[in-house]
């Protein structure tokens, strides 16, 4: 569901101002904590320095079915270094970021947080929120909460998604729809799935909200093309990946992505 708030949010801002220069949003992911708290607060600053324009935030979880083996790797470590939701929203609060930021989490750390959590998140400095185990429809009561909450309720949609699913998806969404390019889990691909052009078409048919592409894009050049059918672009095992080797690696392929982007 929509934010219920009358001015535009920071996302939709967002948005309008790259509208407006003809310009595509990249969307960056990392796990909050990794790797390693004070590493995970320089990433973010160094992150929008490079020209990210939305950066979504990973609150670590023990049991992430849905990430590939890089992102659960970062789950655990920052775990280890006692990262959960509440740390999370700490390390957002100490970036202290300009561009807005995305909570990326499976339902139970968000239900473990109590009931004023997403109010706690968007004093931290949080836009939107995305829960990776939650589909429009299975549970009204919980999606009202999350719809009421000031912030964007980021939705998911897959390739195999029918349109009127999709536009389900869309009227109960906001910020931007998060498009998973393929099937399977989160990670690193060579090249992109042939049948993206067909599936960002039907979104397009299906919503008005800005479509952001995920789920496997880890090179400049695959960044650079998906910029070219979506609105934006998600790259997140990559920039974990990068981000294991070093912070700097990371903000380096961020900023080759965005140049790539902008080409």
């Amino acid at each position: 569901m929509s934010s219920p708030a009358a001015t535009p949010s920071l996302i939709d801002e967002r948005f309008s101002a790259l509208r407006a220069a003809n310009r595509r949003a990249l969307v960056a992911y990392i796990t909050a904590g990794h790797p390693t708290p004070d590493a995970s607060v320089a990433l973010m600053r160094g992150l929008e320095a490079a020209g990210v324009d939305v950066l979504e935030i990973g609150v670590p979880f023990s049991d992430p079915l849905a990430d590939g083996p890089v992102i659960q790797r970062s789950s655990q470590i920052a775990i280890e270094h006692g990262i959960n939701l509440d740390w999370a929203l700490t390390l957002v609060q100490d970036a202290a970021l300009t561009i807005p930021v995305v909570l990326f989490s499976y339902l139970n750390p968000v239900l473990a947080g109590g009931p004023d959590v997403l109010q706690r998140a968007r004093r931290a400095g949080v836009a939107g929120i995305l829960v990776t185990d939650m589909p429009v429809g299975s549970d009204p009561e919980r999606e009202a909460w999350f719809g009421a909450s000031g912030l964007d309720f980021v939705r998911l949609v897959a390739p195999t998604t029918p349109e009127t699913r999709m536009a389900e998806i869309g009227r109960h969404g906001g910020g931007f729809v998060y498009l998973i390019s393929r099937l399977g889990v989160t990670g690193e691909r060579d090249s992109l799935a042939v049948d993206l052009p067909d599936t960002v078409a039907r979104l397009r048919r299906s919503t008005t909200l800005p479509i952001c592409i995920g789920f496997g894009i880890s090179t400049p050049e695959q960044a650079r093309a998906a910029a070219q059918l979506g609105d934006g672009v998600v790259v997140g095992s990559a920039l974990v990946r990068a981000a294991d080797a070093s912070i700097d690696d990371a903000i380096t392929l961020a900023r080759a992505m965005r140049d790539a982007m902008d080409a």
